[in-house]
Order: C-alpha cells, then sequence, then structure tokens
C-alpha cells in the first residue's frame, strides 16, 4: 500500500480530507490484539470512542481503496443512525466508483437505510431491483432476494 496506494494524489486528498489517519506496526500491543489484526495491511475504521465499524484486510489499488473508505465512512453513519450523512456518502460511492467491489453492499445499505428513514419498503424493493440488475452475481444480490417479493 506504501509503495502505490497511498502515495496517490487522490487517495491523499481523501485520507486528509475525511480521516484522522494512525499507521501501526500489525504486532503493536495491545492494538494488535485489541482489534484482531492478524495480516497486514488491515485498515480499520472506527469511531472516535475506538467502536470498529469496518475492516480492509489485504492491498487494494487506488481506485478500490478510496470507495472502501468511503464504505467504511457510510458505515460508520449508518451504525451510528446517522442516516442522511449515511446516505450522502453511500451515493457519492455509486455515483463516483459504480464499478468498485465496494458499490453492491453500499446499494444495499443505501436501501436499508432508506427504509429506515421513510419506513416505506419500496425503497428495500428498489435497491434489491437494481442489484439484480446491475450487480446480478454480488453477495448483496442475494441478501436482498427477500426484498423482491414486497
Amino acid at each position: 500500500m506504501g509503495a502505490v496506494t497511498y502515495p496517490d494524489s487522490k487517495v491523499a486528498q481523501f485520507i486528509n480530507s475525511r480521516i484522522i489517519p494512525v499507521q501501526l506496526l500489525h504486532d503493536v500491543q495491545p492494538y494488535a490484539s485489541d482489534y484482531n489484526v492478524k495480516w497486514t495491511p488491515t485498515i480499520i475504521i472506527l469511531d472516535e470512542t475506538g467502536k470498529e465499524h469496518h475492516r480492509i484486510i489485504g492491498f487494494l489499488p487506488p481506485d478500490e481503496f478510496i470507495p472502501a473508505l468511503l464504505l467504511g465512512i457510510a458505515k460508520t453513519a449508518f451504525d451510528r443512525d446517522e442516516l442522511d450523512g449515511a446516505e450522502a456518502d453511500l451515493d457519492r460511492l455509486l455515483k463516483g466508483y459504480p464499478k468498485s467491489s465496494a458499490a453492491p453492499e453500499a446499494l444495499y445499505l443505501s436501501g436499508v437505510a432508506r427504509f429506515k428513514v421513510g419506513h416505506k419498503p419500496e425503497a428495500l424493493k428498489a435497491a434489491f431491483e437494481r442489484l439484480k440488475q446491475e450487480y446480478p452475481s454480488s453477495e448483496w444480490a442475494k441478501r436482498a432476494m427477500p426484498y423482491g417479493l414486497l
């Protein structure tokens, strides 16, 4: 990551604008044990209390790393019921990185967030239909399959 991804100007700009980065060696205690770090690189998205919301294990190129971080930021907001913020970041991910491996999960969570805001099952069904069309072989299309019955 240090040779390819971190030096990328878009990655650096994204990290500097959205994240407080902390880099530790993979075996530094007690953090390696506390956060169950078993491989390097392991990127963990934490909130200000130290609660984990998203984990990335292994190398990602810049065009996959930014959407993976954005998904982690959105999942943090989602977990904290900050649904407007979650929706905004999920939409940003889907519009800016629709071909990324993070996009199917973002689409799924976007439907769930919209459902939680408006309590309208149409949001879940719309997410499933889009997943079925755009990411048919993804695990997220499979997880959303029951929403097609709504």
